[in-house]
């Protein structure tokens, strides 16, 4: 989960709009005590500077329910640990949480968040996946506040030059990685493969691509030991070995991984949608040679993570009856536009994806549109943190040729079951 780099700018949102969220009655059900007042809200780092501005809109037209927002680090281990913190010690220091979507079901779980009722949330008009990714159990227990998919960019310059389509299969990145980079100086192919949450992200992306899963049955069943995901662990390790993915891309993260591919160095770059926005800005050395496909897949398009953001109520929110008000402000249609044209941030809204406006400010809206709706949830666990760290720990070892995919998938699976059984 991370705020995105994008210029940041103030929102106007109606404040008849405002009040009628205010009158709506919207309330957490299980938070502890009842009213309106003050809130926090608890957040990665705003590196873009757009949501102060935003809730200082809401606090100007809710004298006495103001919102503090408390920035923890942009990284999403750290928020991630700095969060889990409080909550396990029972703190009350944050009522409204901003969580990557990978953690609802583990706060959910752990009881740290309330569940919230359904129909006091315009569900139906978000798209289907992100409902989803917002329950646990059968409830729902935060809701969509930013979407996200894994978009695949390229330099359409380049690729125009040699007169091919980008890449819709493995086979075709591989080939185009290794042959097209190196004669134009390029290293072939990036994603997010330093050890943290985002090479769990791109190592699911490549097991799900190739028909494989890792948890089933809300995180107790282990279902990583398969062809398909041997299939998908050996394709990144293969890139390794053979050199189209470059040895330094084992140390990237979203944003050195942009870097790279905004800075002329990658042909081929695994990245969310901001980056695509980022390169395509003034001051990139790519800049208006950007395209963005689907991500590849053995056999044709590929399956991303579901990525993003959910809102929830912590359970031991001071003011529950306010954090809801707070949740149904942030994903009205109106501010959900301006999240995606101030902020570069994918939105739940699915009508905002069909916008002609919008599709001219941002043509990657159809594809990513596509994106989301095939994408599919990181493993639900209510352990999702040891998931993750399991995850990343061997598949960086088979990247590294420090054990071959076969065995880092037996080690894998054995590791998940042993967490399964922890629980």
């Amino acid at each position: 989960m991370r705020w995105i780099h994008a210029a940041g700018r103030g929102f106007l949102v109606a404040a008849v709009i405002l009040s009628g969220y205010v009158a709506s009655g919207t309330q957490a059900d299980g938070a502890r005590g009842g009213g309106r007042g003050p809130l926090t809200l608890a957040t990665a780092g705003d590196l873009t500077g757009y949501l102060g501005p935003l809730l200082e809109r809401w606090n100007r037209t809710h004298p006495d329910e103001r919102v503090t927002l408390v920035e923890l680090p942009d990284s999403a281990d750290e928020t991630h640990a700095q969060m889990t913190t409080d909550l396990r010690s029972g703190g009350s220091r944050f009522d409204v949480l901003n969580i990557d979507v990978a953690w609802t079901s583990e706060f959910a779980a752990a009881g740290w968040i309330s569940p919230l009722q359904r129909d006091r949330f315009p569900l139906r008009s978000f798209l289907p996946p992100v409902v989803d990714a917002a329950t646990y159990e059968g409830k729902l227990y935060a809701v969509p506040y930013v979407t996200n998919a894994g978009l695949l960019l390229y330099r359409k310059d380049v690729l125009g030059k040699e007169g091919v389509e980008p890449p819709r299969t493995w086979a075709e990145l591989e080939h185009q990685a290794k042959s097209i980079a190196p004669k134009y100086g390029l290293d072939g192919y990036a994603g997010q493969f330093l050890p943290y949450e985002g090479l769990t992200v791109n190592a699911a992306e490549a097991v799900y691509s190739a028909g494989g899963t890792i948890l089933g049955d809300e995180g107790e069943r282990v279902t990583v030991n398969s062809a398909a995901a041997r299939r998908g662990i050996g394709f990144l390790a293969r890139g390794v070995r053979d050199g189209w993915i470059p040895e330094k891309g084992l140390t990237y993260k979203e944003e050195e991984s942009k870097q790279a591919f905004q800075d002329g160095r990658l042909l081929f770059l695994r990245n969310w949608p901001y980056a695509y926005v980022s390169a395509s800005g003034k001051g990139s050395a790519v800049a208006g040679k950007v395209g963005a496909v689907s991500l590849p897949g053995p056999d044709g398009p590929g399956t991303s993570v579901l990525g993003g953001s959910n809102l929830a109520v912590s359970a031991q929110a001071r003011h529950p009856d306010s954090a809801a008000a707070l949740l149904a402000y942030l994903t009205s249609e109106r501010v959900q536009r301006q999240v995606l044209t101030e902020g570069a941030l994918p939105p739940v809204r699915a009508a905002l994806y069909q916008d002609p406006e919008l599709i001219r400010e941002f043509p990657y809206l159809p594809t990513l549109r596509a994106s989301v709706l095939a994408a599919a949830p990181r493993p639900k666990s209510p352990r999702y943190d040891q998931v993750s760290l399991a995850v990343q720990a061997v598949v960086h070892d088979a990247m590294t040729q420090q054990q071959t995919p076969e065995a880092a998938v037996r080690r894998l699976a054995r590791e998940l079951a042993a967490i399964a059984r922890r629980g």
